[in-house]
């Protein structure tokens, strides 16, 4: 593949890299490119992670998405939706007027909840250990029992008012104190 020589030129006399676009492969190491890049940045790396970043660099695409899984299984790391950033009225000035009048608004319910375990019953320790494990599917008997022993603890996050009330309710009537924040 050949460039014309007015391309060639002009990354020549700009003296940067010329990056051509082209599909991605899954049976080459995706962060070659990147590698070369920033290998000339000026960030000192632990020598602890270094040969982790190289490994890393020479994964493929599915070793990657192999990885983040695998990570995300290991260290208990759920997928939180972020609210989507709106942007800001503008003023103008027929509307300054009207702002200097108080606004009467009715403060927002709130509509999101995380499930907090406070404390439980000593009677019911077993029960909750038990819902616990059924609940974060990911954790096996023996996690779930630490999870509970080292109370307080949050079980669940950004939940849906209706499914926060269920899982109180459930947690409470086997003998644990369980907050919704």
């Amino acid at each position: 593949m050949s460039l014309p020589r007015t391309i060639l030129r002009s990354a020549r006399a700009s003296s940067s890299r010329l990056v051509l676009a082209r599909p991605l492969s899954t049976s080459r190491p995706i962060f070659s490119e990147v590698a070369e890049s920033s290998s000339s940045s000026n960030t000192p790396i632990s020598p602890k992670i270094s040969p982790i970043v190289d490994q890393i660099s020479s994964l493929t695409l599915l070793e990657v998405s192999e990885l983040v899984s695998a990570l995300k299984t290991k260290l208990n790391i759920t997928e939180i939706a972020l609210p989507a950033a709106s942007a800001a009225p503008t003023a103008s000035a027929s509307s300054s007027a009207e702002s200097a009048e108080p606004a009467e608004e009715k403060p927002k319910e709130k509509t999101i909840f995380t499930v907090k375990l406070e404390k439980f019953e000593a009677t019911a320790k077993a029960k909750i250990i038990r819902e616990v494990k059924a609940i974060m599917p990911n954790m096996n008997l023996v996690e779930a029992k630490k999870f509970v022993e080292s109370v307080p603890q949050t079980i669940k996050e950004n939940l849906p008012k209706e499914e926060a009330e269920k899982l109180q309710k459930t947690l409470q009537d086997l003998g644990a104190t369980v907050s919704l924040v």
